[in-house]
């Protein structure tokens, strides 16, 4: 019976604090590069070699990684076509910034607070609070035109201050990013003892969320505590892995067997909402916490936002998820589909289809190197057809190789649709893209 407590208790608390480790790896996985806090920022034109939970190469990112133990700091945004947000380590929402924020891509400047800050709070900023010590701003850079060069220049022009003026303070550098490869995802150690090592790394060094009180003495249960070592005898370490690996299975099949009827985009196709709504940021509704939307959310992405998802024309972005076929199968590796796309698509900006590997969340490793058609890069919406067909296998039909996708034959794999500047016919269901139907192998 101590066996099935200390086995339950670890299975809740893996699908609850799942955000948690995964923010840390992001850290983790951005300093491995050479990203430092309040140091050295990072640009990014993302690829399949950048491994990271459902990332894309729409637009460059800039990974900030932030540390306000010394005190509030001050992001600056510059007008422009920039899609930022602020999250603590947690995944918590601070900030929006940018085109999705107050601002309203017309530039400001945004104050980050640290955990229990009491401190004056001067006029002419918006706020927000993290609930971390450790903050992440993720910038995002639109490349009006297809102009990477422009877009992944306009990232460095962000700034980032301490609120004090007499604080010791040196601008923090550059990094490109690009060439090598990351990994900023928890796959190494999701799934086993490793995911408890990085757990206590982060309850030691910042303050516990009150909302999850109850949770913390679960994890004191267990044997994590802030102030205390993580030292679990073998039958923790027994248990403890084995939660891992039954959180995780937990998790997946929430997020890629979903059986919320709310999942449902749209009645006649097998598209679904990538995340189940969560307009408060933080999956909070006004009696309890979503945990089913919140589990299926953050298996396979990273961030949120009360902007981010929003149903309607203020919406910065768009995002559906399509694993399974016209006939409810699963998406697999070793077949041919075809997509058909009405045109035009209804986004002010443009829109895009990439490919993600089931297993690790992160955009298809092939040998095409390549897991995005875009309409910004692939093909304009000025073609002139009512349909673009997109093609996605092992290998690509005769004559559609700039219209294709390559997928491994022994890999299950996933799709997002994106829509930037969604426009009503994507909501009131007036357009819509057709199922990825099988076709038959060459």
């Amino acid at each position: 019976m101590y066996d099935e407590i200390d086995l339950n208790r670890a299975v809740s608390t893996y699908r609850l604090f799942f955000p948690t480790v995964s923010g840390a790896a992001i850290f983790k996985g951005n300093n491995a590069v050479g990203v430092v806090e309040n140091s050295v920022f990072g640009t990014l034109e993302t690829g399949p070699k950048h491994v990271g939970f459902t990332l894309n190469s729409d637009t460059p990112y800039a990974p900030l990684l932030l540390d306000l133990r010394e005190g509030p700091l001050v992001i600056e945004v510059p007008p422009g076509p920039l899609i930022c947000i602020a999250m603590d380590l947690n995944q918590r929402w601070v900030l929006d910034m940018g085109i999705p924020g107050p601002d309203a891509g017309a530039g400001g400047r945004h104050l980050l607070l640290p955990p229990g800050y009491d401190g004056d709070i001067p006029d002419g900023y918006y706020v927000g609070r993290s609930t971390t010590y450790r903050v992440l701003g993720g910038i995002r850079s639109l490349p009006v035109g297809g102009d990477v060069k422009a877009a992944t220049e306009r990232l460095t022009t962000v700034k980032v201050r301490p609120l004090d003026p007499e604080r010791e303070w040196t601008a923090p550098t550059w990094l490109d990013l690009t060439p090598g490869r990351q990994d900023t995802s928890p796959l190494r150690w999701e799934d086993n003892i490793g995911f408890w090592q990085a757990l206590h790394e982060v309850i030691d060094a910042e303050p516990a969320l009150p909302e999850f009180h109850v949770a913390y003495g679960d994890l004191a249960a267990l044997g994590i505590v802030k102030g205390r070592p993580f030292a679990p005898d073998e039958r923790m370490k027994r248990i403890l892995d084995r939660a891992a690996r039954i959180g995780n299975a937990h998790m997946r099949v929430q997020s890629f067997a979903d059986r919320r009827p709310d999942r449902v985009v749209w009645p006649d196709r097998h598209w679904e909402w990538a995340a189940l709504r969560f307009e408060n940021g933080d999956f909070e509704q006004p009696d309890s916490l979503d945990v089913e939307a919140r589990e299926k959310w953050f298996f396979q992405a990273i961030g949120a936002s009360p902007a981010m998802f929003r149903r309607d024309t203020n919406a910065g972005s768009l995002y559906w998820l399509g694993d399974r076929d016209s006939n409810g199968a699963y998406l697999a590796g070793s077949r041919t589909y075809r997509l058909t796309v009405p045109q035009p698509v209804p986004g002010k900006l443009f829109w895009s289809v990439t490919v993600y590997d089931a297993r690790t969340r992160s955009q298809i490793q092939t040998e095409l190197d390549k897991a995005v058609l875009s309409s910004l890069f692939d093909f304009g919406e000025g073609t002139g057809e009512d349909t673009i067909d997109l093609y996605f296998g092992p290998t690509p039909p005769e004559g559609q190789e700039h219209r294709w996708i390559q997928t491994l034959p022994d890999t299950g794999w996933f799709a997002y649709f994106r829509i930037y500047g969604p426009e009503m016919p994507a909501f009131d269901s007036s357009w819509k893209p057709g199922d990825f139907e099988p076709v038959a192998n060459h």
